[in-house]
């Protein structure tokens, strides 16, 4: 203000404007524009703790942190991170590779990698379902599930550099790329929001199948591929980057939508320039051919800046902003104390033509030269030393003109990228801009984000720092591993810290929700940032943004949306009956599907339409609630199928049975919607599905009568499944058009009154115990966990709604998706899903075609879309 006083007493006017932080200014007499260094400074918070998880302390083995430390977070939500584990007796270091599942970080799978020399690169596939390993002696490991077990893994191929430490390790793209549109979240159709992008695989197979392999660059310049062959075969070539080899520190891989390959190299020296080199993989006469072209380096900014000329001597991260981005990489310089972090990017310029040229031959239109020239995009000002960065995995294209729609949409968190600093602080900037969105402070930095760095007091002792970090698939947590060998998973708030109102939180969270249920991600990381009092809106606006897609796409994304309305009704006490009718209709789901399939035509030469599609056109005809009527208009040969084969199924039929029982019973209840059950008996689409079932249940039941469902009756002359079916019927009249559902008559609740006294009402064995970690997080408390040690569910409120469905520890355990009775204490080995905690045994004791048929549906993943985890013998 004084400043400003003077300046109106001199009458020089308004003050002089200032540019904001990442803005561009001109230079003086070049007619450019170059970047403006951005100060790392904005608002605190956006970040919290969730939970962390640390190791036990032994006397004779320890978990440390090894050096260079590495983790990997894949679109299964599964973290993969390293430590050297150490024996005070032997003297020795145990190279350890350690998976966890983020909804059970406790239950880790260690493994000793077998490296024998440091761990530097960990990399997971595409699926999620794979795992590289890399070391500092050139060796390349490829880790797959055994069984499809989230913690059991095993080391299947590999390839090796014999000597040569690998600094970057990537696999080969598949060519599937799908570009989010931010600015268009509001969009009806998921077309417009998720649109797929035109990109080529590395290499492909006869008919454009993508080839599987990856890529390594060494430390002395090779470059090194390995293609894995569909008969198990591994093609391995070597190649050097260039004619002339160096030492390579630092190096990173990225795809270009053309199906080359771009390699990013660094002798680790700020003074050298940073070299990129194209590389095209080929497969000549069953080899595998490398070819490698240079491309325009460039030299980091602050080397020639003449204040920062020999400030940083060393760059410590060369990363691009993206696997399928390679237009835009990230430099970070470094010295013992401070470091300076610059994005560049490249783009096509005109190649300006001498006036003498211009005469001979004009340069009209497109025919101007063009070259190909790396251009800075913005700078940070000199930062405490970085220590770790994480990149965002969201396909969020961003060009270099994007930086105003940057933004205008500054607060969605797909755009940052996350700095950790050895003071123990993690700051979350744009990823273009480098401007703050949020920031944490561990508890060895908790300062004022203002207070300059010459104020602060210096403690004693080496700070705990992120020595590697991971950004999960929606940028909403964060992983970190310390260097004291900890775990800690973060929340990113979707408003970065920001005040926003409720739908704009909402509107992030659906939007990534929709981008989940379209590629097929785990949503764990969503969950975190979902409060009680959000689920009910969440639940409905999901389901109007599916209901607006054409019925093709609703029918593919038909169990993913299911599944994602359950784990999100998980979180809150009112809606906890719901998560049970919602795994009830998967169950349905499969068994509808699997049981149609078993139906063959009688003649080869049959029409368009499938046994299965014509018993659900007949019986969406047919509204007679007289059962045999509707048989009659069957071809009942289509049904005919071995006795074994009826015999094997009778465990499925006795569900279908005891759920329309259960159904039926619960009608007079209806006005309770705590009940299980409840949105079944207005649910046309999935009363249909039973009513069909029922049909075909009958006409087994007149092949093999002991297939058929078992009711304890009060009379020996009632025919139980005509019953049930006339009343199924009359309800599912009801509701069977989704925009004029009636109510019930008196006449059918009355008759429901009475099933009870007609026939037994079976207990539903509704859910299994949940144990994970999400429920536990609702408080934003800290949780505290240590490897290898399950924590309690004492304290957990919402845990509580689940005593009701669920049985105690100690009573009889179910098989949930082969409804066999396992025991109160089973002797056979489970295993359990890790998103709904369904069990189910581990080998089959099945040996009947239709039974494996049923078992395949989810031997990889549970019906809900989880991964699967081994369980201990005696799990209670």
């Amino acid at each position: 203000r004084r400043c400003l006083s003077a300046r109106r007493r001199r009458g020089t006017g308004s003050p002089r404007r200032r540019r904001g932080p990442g803005q561009r200014r001109e230079a003086a007499g070049s007619g450019r524009t170059e970047a403006v260094p951005c100060p790392l400074r904005g608002r605190t918070g956006g970040m919290d703790l969730a939970y962390v998880c640390e190791w036990e302390k032994k006397p004779k083995s320890n978990h440390c942190p090894s050096i260079p430390l590495v983790c990997a977070w894949s679109c299964r939500n599964l973290i993969a991170f390293t430590t050297d584990l150490r024996n005070e007796e032997e003297k020795d270091l145990t190279h350890m590779v350690h998976i966890i599942d983020t909804e059970h970080p406790w239950d880790v799978y260690s493994v000793n990698s077998g490296h024998t020399e440091v761990i530097t690169c960990l990399e997971w596939d595409q699926s999620g379902s794979r795992l590289l390993s890399a070391d500092a002696d050139g060796h390349i490991k490829c880790w797959s599930m055994t069984d499809h077990l989230a913690n059991s893994w095993e080391n299947t191929v590999g390839s090796v550099v014999e000597g040569d430490p690998v600094v970057a390790l990537s696999w080969l793209h598949n060519g599937v790329k799908l570009a989010l549109h931010v600015e268009k979240s509001g969009a009806s159709n998921f077309g417009e929001k998720f649109s797929r992008v035109k990109f080529s695989p590395s290499l492909t197979l006869f008919g454009g199948k993508p080839m599987e392999g990856w890529i390594a660059v060494t430390i002395s310049g090779l470059v090194t591929v390995s293609l894995l062959k569909p008969n198990g075969q591994v093609l391995t070539a070597t190649e050097s980057l260039c004619r002339l080899r160096c030492r390579v520190a630092l190096a990173d891989v990225a795809f270009t939508g053309g199906g080359n390959i771009v390699v990013a190299t660094s002798d680790g020296s700020s003074t050298s320039p940073v070299q990129f080199y194209k590389v095209c993989v080929s497969v000549v006469n069953e080899k595998c051919k490398i070819d490698t072209e240079i491309l325009p380096s460039l030299f980091m900014r602050c080397t020639t800046d003449p204040a920062r000329k020999d400030k940083y001597p060393a760059i410590t991260h060369l990363k691009f902003l993206a696997r399928d981005m390679s237009e835009q990489v990230l430099l970070c310089a470094s010295n013992q104390n401070n470091s300076i972090v610059e994005c560049w990017s490249l783009r096509k310029e005109g190649l300006p033509v001498n006036n003498i040229f211009q005469q001979i031959s004009p340069v009209v239109g497109d025919k101007q030269p063009m070259i190909l020239k790396w251009r800075i995009l913005s700078a940070t000002n000199d930062l405490d030393r970085v220590s770790a960065v994480a990149l965002p995995k969201l396909p969020i294209s961003l060009t270099n003109t994007d930086l105003k729609v940057a933004n205008d949409t500054k607060f969605f968190p797909g755009l940052g990228l996350a700095l950790a600093f050895h003071d123990g602080s993690v700051h979350i900037v744009h990823r273009l801009s480098l401007q703050m969105m949020a920031v944490f402070y561990g508890s060895s930095s908790q300062r004022p984000v203002d207070e300059p760095a010459l104020k602060r007091p210096r403690t004693a002792g080496p700070l705990v720092h992120f020595k590697a970090m991971q950004l999960s698939w929606t940028s909403l947590a964060l992983a970190g591993v310390d260097s004291h060998g900890k775990l800690s998973m973060l929340r990113i708030s979707p408003s970065m810290g920001h005040v926003l109102d409720m739908n704009m939180s909402l509107r992030h969270l659906l939007f990534l929700l929709e981008y989940c249920m379209v590629t097929g991600y785990d949503w764990w990381d969503i969950l975190l940032h979902v409060q009680p009092s959000m689920v009910q809106n969440l639940v409905e606006k999901l389901h109007e943004e599916y209901m607006r897609q054409n019925a093709a796409l609703q029918q593919v994304l038909s169990t993913r949306i299911v599944a994602m309305k359950a784990s999100l009704c998980k979180l809150s006490s009112s809606t906890i009956a719901r998560v049970c009718d919602y795994h009830a209709k998967l169950f349905l789901i499969a068994i509808s599907c699997t049981l149609k399939s078993l139906l063959r035509p009688h003649f080869l030469n049959t029409p368009d339409k499938s046994p299965g599609d014509r018993l659900t056109e007949i019986c969406s005809k047919i509204t007679d609630v007289d059962i045999d009527k509707v048989m009659i208009n069957l071809k009942t040969e289509e049904f005919v199928l071995e006795m074994t084969t009826l015999q094997s199924l009778q465990q499925l039929i006795q569900w279908v049975g005891d759920f329309v029982l259960y159904l039926l019973a619960s009608l007079p209840n209806q006005g309770s919607p705590v009940r299980p059950g409840h949105s079944f008996l207005r649910d046309g689409a999935s009363l249909g599905m039973f009513r069909e079932l029922m049909v075909v249940i009958r006409i087994w039941g007149l092949l093999k009568p002991s297939c058929l469902p078992v009711y304890t009756a009060t009379s020996d002359t009632q025919d139980s499944m005509s019953l049930l079916f006339r009343l199924l019927t009359k309800l599912w009249l009801c509701c069977r058009e989704e925009n004029h559902i009636t109510e019930p008559d008196d006449a059918l609740i009355d008759e429901c009154c009475l099933l009870p006294s007609q026939l037994l009402i079976p207990n539903i064995d509704w859910l299994p115990i949940n144990d994970g970690i999400i429920s536990k997080l609702q408080n934003k408390q800290l949780v505290r966990l240590q490897f290898g040690k399950a924590p309690g569910l004492v304290g957990h409120t919402v845990s509580s709604q689940f005593d009701a469905f669920v049985r105690a520890p100690g009573q009889p355990k179910i098989d949930h998706l082969r409804r066999l009775h396992l025991g109160a204490y089973p002797t056979e080995e489970c295993k359990s899903c890790t998103r709904c905690g369904c069990v189910t045994m581990l080998k089959s004791p099945n040996k009947v075609t239709a039974v494996k048929q049923w078992e395949q549906r989810w031997i990889k993943n549970c019906l809900c879309g989880g991964l699967w985890r081994k369980m201990p013998l005696s799990y209670s």
